[in-house]
């Protein structure tokens, strides 16, 4: 199986701005630039522009020496230059960034300003933790209706960094390339398309991490997966029985939760599963309360927005593997400890 390589709307331009070199193909929705207008993550996060990050945030340095670490801007331009190597003939949007978790602060000279009297030059803020989305829409395929577009992203939170240390400690990074649905931007994202624990002391190793992942991602074998996922249902009962398994799994006891596939959804995600088996637009339960696994994927997926930025990949491949062992356990006709 092949995707489809789709480059037809009339109104996309070959035109673009230049940021150091890199270059923003523009879309086609009457001059915006941004891979969605729709957030792919909502939790306590704010949408922010690649020119306010890059030139409006400060960069956190390690106390020791005070040397920078790899900032959020430069993360995002790695990504990019990668992503237009590997995709250069393709239409790339520019990207949608997430933030949350503002650190603030100010000036010296503005150090006995109450709050309310600071002037805007005064202040100074970066974001702890940043989610990022580059969308390749040229590059999609379609599964149950929706549209899906290749998509390229990373997570950087300075939590995980030690900045008591100094330059030349390992930072942190995550980054991810999957696919998103169109009708509802949630991201399918799973094990091989993903590296949860990048740790590199320089940005010319952290290209090096996201060029090896995206060389080495079979976009077409992922399809396959997402796409099997259509061809099986959950009966109205059956899934009655997966939703009380995922309620107990979370009390079990560590012995035994460790011979069960993981599940990293908490009761409040599950509820909000329950609510949309009802009521979704795109992914309720059908006339005879039948469901099928793509639509149950996608409710995961759906919820999986109201995570924080840090754990959110995570979680998305987690609900893809979940899905997946449901969907394995029906097919071979064996038991599944959540579905027997």
């Amino acid at each position: 199986m092949e995707l489809q390589i789709i480059n037809n709307n009339p109104k996309l331009k070959s035109e673009f701005i230049h940021s150091d070199n890199i270059p923003f193909e523009l879309g086609n929705k009457g001059g915006e630039l941004i891979s969605t207008d729709k957030p792919f993550i909502t939790a306590n996060t704010v949408s922010v522009s690649f020119e306010e990050v890059k030139n409006e945030h400060i960069i956190p340095v390690y106390i020791k020496d005070n040397e920078p670490l790899i900032s959020h801007a430069d993360f995002i331009e790695a990504t990019l230059q990668i992503v237009f190597e590997a995709y250069g003939n393709e239409s790339v949007l520019q990207p949608n960034i997430r933030v949350s978790h503002p650190i603030k602060g100010r000036i010296p000279s503005a150090k006995n300003k109450p709050a309310k009297d600071l002037l805007d030059n005064e202040k100074t803020l970066y974001y702890e933790r940043m989610m990022f989305c580059i969308e390749i829409p040229s590059i999609n395929d379609e599964i149950g209706g929706n549209n899906l577009s290749l998509t390229v992203g990373g997570v950087k939170a300075f939590n995980l960094d030690n900045l008591y240390n100094k330059k030349g400690s390992d930072e942190h990074f995550k980054v991810f390339i999957g696919f998103k649905n169109q009708v509802c931007t949630n991201l399918c994202i799973w094990s091989d398309g993903y590296a949860n624990e990048i740790r590199v002391r320089s940005k010319g190793q952290l290209k090096a991490c996201i060029r090896n992942l995206i060389e080495n991602y079979n976009a077409p074998y992922q399809m396959i997966g997402l796409r099997k996922l259509s061809e099986y249902s959950l009966s109205e009962m059956q899934f009655a029985q997966l939703i009380g398994r995922c309620r107990l799994y979370q009390n079990l006891p560590k012995n035994l939760q460790k011979e069960i596939t993981p599940l990293l959804f908490g009761d409040n995600q599950i509820n909000a599963i329950c609510k949309d088996y009802y009521r979704d637009d795109s992914f309720c339960r059908d006339d005879n309360g039948n469901i099928n696994l793509w639509k149950l994927y996608n409710l995961f997926t759906g919820t999986n927005k109201s995570t924080y930025i840090d754990s959110f990949l995570d979680k998305s491949v987690n609900a893809f593997h979940f899905t997946e062992q449901i969907r394995w356990a029906l097919e071979n006709k064996t038991e599944s400890w959540f579905l027997n």
